[in-house]
């Protein structure tokens, strides 16, 4: 069994975001998706509009991911590489060569994005209609 794994917030779930992840499994098997936990997005100076027990919720509901884990901290990629058994580390085209470290423990996927549309561009379009 081939296992993938992605990070993310995934908030504001979105067309986009499925993309991302039908083609993440389309590599594999097994997803495993490493979801930003609420204190992970404040150490990042990020805000979720959902709490990370409901993006998990979500995320868990879609057919093509198998299991959620939390992301804690940056550092910790090559431990669930190894922990979870992962042969294809899969990310937005965004990060091209950010994890390109992994390259030791896993094949390493950039994906490319999907155009029109992002959570960015939702929370912007969202704050225009006020």
């Amino acid at each position: 069994m081939k296992k993938v794994l992605t990070y993310g917030t995934f908030d504001l779930l979105h067309w986009g975001h499925i993309n991302l992840l039908k083609r993440a499994k389309d590599l594999g098997d097994y997803l495993v998706v490493a979801v930003s936990t609420d204190e992970f997005n404040a150490i990042k100076d990020k805000k979720s509009y959902h709490s990370y027990e409901n993006r998990k919720l979500i995320l868990e509901a879609i057919r093509y991911v198998d299991e959620v884990i939390p992301e804690n901290n940056w550092e910790q990629k090559i431990q669930d590489v190894i922990n979870h058994k992962i042969d294809i580390f899969v990310m937005g085209n965004d990060w091209e060569g950010k994890f390109d470290f992994l390259k030791n423990y896993c094949e390493v996927v950039y994906l490319p994005r999907t155009e029109g549309i992002s959570t960015t561009k939702i929370k912007e379009d969202l704050l225009s209609l006020t």
